[in-house]
């Protein structure tokens, strides 16, 4: 029997088959069945004061021809779409509905606090000391409010009243120092917030830089770039660059490329001159050995340690584990990895750093696995780094490449994000180098802890910088939320490229991504030609959040060397 007979002869079965499934029980069987319903709220657990009532109005997708109960300790309060609920006392209660139609059913359990009072929480983003603005300018005053109903504002400027609203703008004309307050008040309490202004001439605004690190170290015949971060007030700058004496760039250009190819230290000075002042810092350049001379053999471990656990503040940080110093998140984050548990980086910029004991090659094909918990439309990207151990010293401390991923070209490259410690249980605020302002939201309805700002950070802020993608965050539709995949080349991502899996992951379990050292690129996007690698750093690219479900935040469960599995 020839192959097209074969063909044939299945295809006139399957049809067969068809029809008479299609005919059984005297009515069509729907080869396409509709999806069950499904159920999606802003929050699952709300909160309302004692005698007042609060109306709970989920989102309902393929609920044609549905029934709806809501049961409370087992009994049926209502059968209508929303829930009208109050209580005369205080406590916890849990409203269960669901939702059932002819295609299945789906249930959902909302937590109610009902509490005694609600009084107002004020936060705002204030630099440690207070602000320092121009004289002439304008800088207006958001803060942050939770419990706001009814709420009123007050704005003092050194004790006496100059606005009523919740934001205020201010425009000084006159140099000096004030004390502002601002006061939400409502029927349950009220809470202020007090901050410093420095009003000044241009030439008094304060100089600001800093630098990634005091020595750069690369191996010979390599170029970096040295950056001149967190960078203010520079007005009519020029910097002036000298490396061991010799002037080497006078430009207006906030960076210099050094490409200095003569193995050992190397003194590089940086000089600020503008209209007002003059400003130095040295550093020191360590051009070392060529690629290869420090490259590690024989070790066997997937990874080996977690150098540095620094994340952004995030609705998991601190949750379930206490570490008042960088060495005990470290050992917490390995411990955790170790078992192949989760690990959230937070929001934007959050980064964990893991070394290897062994240099990992780079044979052109994919190199490292990373395991993530994404699926469709719920991916959180984080961007990878890789660092060869250019000096030898077993350490973090020389330079990191980008992974090219699938949206490199559209980043934003030298991005920062300054995150200000709050009062405990509130929201962690922040500002960036772009000038935005946001929050981290607080969300105790889920996670209850003191603070989502790490706790082994002792300082009121603290800055974290690399590259951010572009946010594919969406409310498709009222408290709807998803965050949409992208191509490949990002930790926490469902790819159909690089999860090399046909498994969509539903569960939302371990999901492994993986990549290509050879994908590397220096500064300018130029290929790094990296041969080997023995660092890696993963940091969450978004800055973003999703409403009831929060900030964007990659998670990392795994790092392998993927060479070892094929």
């Amino acid at each position: 029997m020839d192959r097209f007979f074969k063909v044939f002869i299945r295809f006139v079965i399957v049809l067969a088959a068809a029809a008479f499934l299609c005919r059984c029980g005297g009515k069509p069987l729907d080869v396409n069945p509709k999806p069950a319903p499904s159920i999606s709220v802003e929050s699952q657990a709300v909160t309302v004061k004692v005698g007042k009532s609060i109306t709970i109005t989920p989102t309902y997708t393929n609920a044609d021809g549905a029934s709806f109960q809501w049961t409370m300790d087992g009994k049926v309060i209502s059968t209508a779409k929303s829930l009208t609920f109050s209580s005369k006392e205080t406590g916890i209660f849990y409203a269960k509905i669901t939702v059932t139609n002819s295609n299945g059913s789906a249930s959902m359990e909302i937590k109610i606090t009902v509490a005694e009072m609600l009084p107002p929480r004020v936060a705002m983003a204030v630099p440690q000391g207070g602000f320092s603005i121009q004289k002439d300018t304008e800088h207006e005053f958001i803060p942050s409010v939770e419990n706001d109903e009814g709420c009123s504002y007050s704005w003092t400027l050194d004790n006496a009243e100059v606005a009523t609203t919740k934001s205020y703008k201010y425009k000084p004309t006159a140099t000096g120092t004030h004390t502002f307050k601002f006061t939400a008040k409502n029927e349950d309490g009220q809470a202020s917030l007090s901050f410093t202004v420095k009003v000044l001439e241009e030439k008094d605004m304060p100089f600001k830089w800093s630098f990634e690190r005091e020595t750069y170290n690369y191996s010979t015949g390599r170029s970096i770039r040295i950056l001149i971060r967190d960078l203010e007030n520079a007005f009519d700058a020029k910097f002036v660059w000298t490396l061991d004496g010799t002037e080497v760039q006078n430009s207006a250009l906030p960076y210099y490329v050094c490409s200095e190819a003569t193995i050992g230290k190397h003194t590089l000075t940086v000089t600020m001159k503008n209209s007002f002042r003059s400003q130095s810092k040295t550093l020191t350049v360590n051009v070392c050995q060529p690629e290869g001379t420090y490259k590690r053999t024989g070790g066997t471990a997937p990874w080996n340690k977690i150098y540095e656990y620094m994340p952004a503040p995030g609705q998991f940080i601190n949750e379930g584990f206490t570490a008042g110093t960088m060495e005990e998140a470290c050992a917490w984050a390995q411990k955790r990895m170790e078992a192949k548990t989760f690990v959230s980086l937070g929001a934007w910029g959050g980064y964990i750093t893991a070394g290897f004991d062994h240099s990992i090659e780079n044979d052109g094909g994919y190199n490292i696995a990373i395991a993530g918990n994404a699926f469709h439309n719920s991916s959180e990207p984080g961007i990878v780094w890789v660092m060869q151990d250019e000096n030898g010293n077993g350490l973090p401390d020389d330079t990191w490449y980008e992974l090219k991923g699938s949206d490199y070209a559209y980043e934003t490259k030298d991005y920062a994000i300054t995150y200000y410690k709050p009062n405990a249980k509130s929201s962690v605020m922040w500002t960036s180098s772009d000038g935005k302002s946001g929050s981290v939201d607080y969300l105790a309805a889920y996670h209850s802890q003191d603070f989502y700002y790490p706790n082994w950070v002792k300082t009121s802020s603290y800055t974290l910088y690399g590259s951010k993608l572009i946010s594919r965050t969406k409310e498709v539709s009222k408290d709807s939320w998803i965050n949409q995949d992208f191509d490949w080349g990002y930790v926490d991502n469902y790819s159909e490229v690089d999860r090399l899996s046909s498994d969509n992951n539903s569960s939302g379990g371990a999901s492994d991504n993986h990549f290509k050292i050879s994908d590397a690129v220096r500064w300018d996007g130029q290929p790094a030609n990296l041969k080997y690698m023995d660092f890696i750093k993963i940091q969450t690219a978004v800055c973003d959040k999703a409403g009831w479900i929060g900030e964007v935040s990659t998670e990392i469960l795994f790092i392998a060397d993927y060479n070892m599995s094929k």
